[in-house]
């Protein structure tokens, strides 16, 4: 039973962190969710959008970090975590992802406006002139968002391991 409440914890923290990091990229550019991925809602609602994409794109990657978690956390012959003593270091991770996330976009924005990076292909003639800049935000802060769930999720799968101390005799 732990172990599925690790896993639920890790999914609704993943979800909470996506709907949030959404409301605020799709303000910023709703072409990002409307021209970038498949269209799957048929609205132009930042908010509606944030809450379809936020669930959708984040779901399964708190599944997978709660799964790992879940292991490192309850399985062999160690001291077992609770879920309840996960909520602070995932609060942690989430903290780090939205710090990145807010530096990366903020980097890709400067970058995009100074012309040091464009938007090419079929995006660069599908998304209005006057929003690549805010595209190309959004491209960086949710990149920098997934590579610090991964390398982080990896970290913390990891610490919550060791912190369970030696095998018990």
């Amino acid at each position: 039973m732990n172990a599925l409440k690790i896993i639920l914890l890790c999914v609704g923290a993943a979800v909470s962190y996506g709907v949030a990091h959404d409301l605020i990229t799709a303000h910023l550019c709703v072409a990002y969710f409307t021209i970038g991925p498949p269209r799957i809602f048929a609205t132009e609602s930042p908010a509606l959008l944030a809450l379809g994409w936020g669930v959708v794109a984040t779901w399964w990657v708190g599944a997978l970090l709660g799964i790992a978690l879940a292991i490192a956390a309850t399985r062999g012959p160690r001291v077992v975590r609770s879920a309840g003593s996960l909520v602070g270091p995932i609060a942690k991770l989430l903290a780090w992802m939205g710090g990145v996330a807010l530096t990366a976009g903020v980097i890709g924005y400067a970058l995009a406006r100074n012309g040091a990076v464009i938007l090419v292909g079929p995006l660069a003639s599908e998304v209005p002139s006057d929003r690549h800049v805010a595209f190309l935000a959004n491209v960086w802060a949710h990149t920098a968002s997934y590579g610090m769930a991964f390398v982080g999720g990896i970290l913390l799968v990891r610490r919550v391991w060791r912190s369970r101390g030696e095998p018990l005799a």
